[in-house]
């Protein structure tokens, strides 16, 4: 699946106050899912010596999925396409690792 047609059809399942002019709701649940993430992977360091198990792979697919629907629905609320912001990062990465900058600090490297 291309992510325009991801972000087109998750937005049916949008349902959050004012959903069409609202990106604080959508930063608010990328930031929750993405902790949960987080803490899933760093229960597998504690728990498990790093190795991820296939459940937890599912988990984390589950939790990644849930973290991919807040961000297209960000992006539809400032008007954005996936599409547009995946071109974009992969531009500024390949510029950067051409410039030989890819690690270190900054947005504006």
């Amino acid at each position: 699946m291309d992510l325009l047609t991801y972000q087109r059809r998750s937005r049916a399942t949008a349902r959050y106050p004012d959903a069409g002019s609202n990106p604080i709701y959508p930063t608010l649940g990328l930031c929750g899912e993405a902790g949960e993430v987080a803490d899933k992977v760093k229960k597998v360091i504690r728990d498990r010596g790093g190795e991820f198990s296939p459940e937890v792979k599912h988990a984390l697919e589950l939790e990644l999925g849930d973290v991919l629907w807040y961000v297209a629905q960000l992006a539809t609320e400032l008007g954005l396409e996936l599409d547009q912001v995946a071109r974009a990062n992969l531009d500024k990465l390949a510029s950067r690792a051409a410039r030989d900058v890819i690690g270190g600090e900054g947005d504006h490297r």
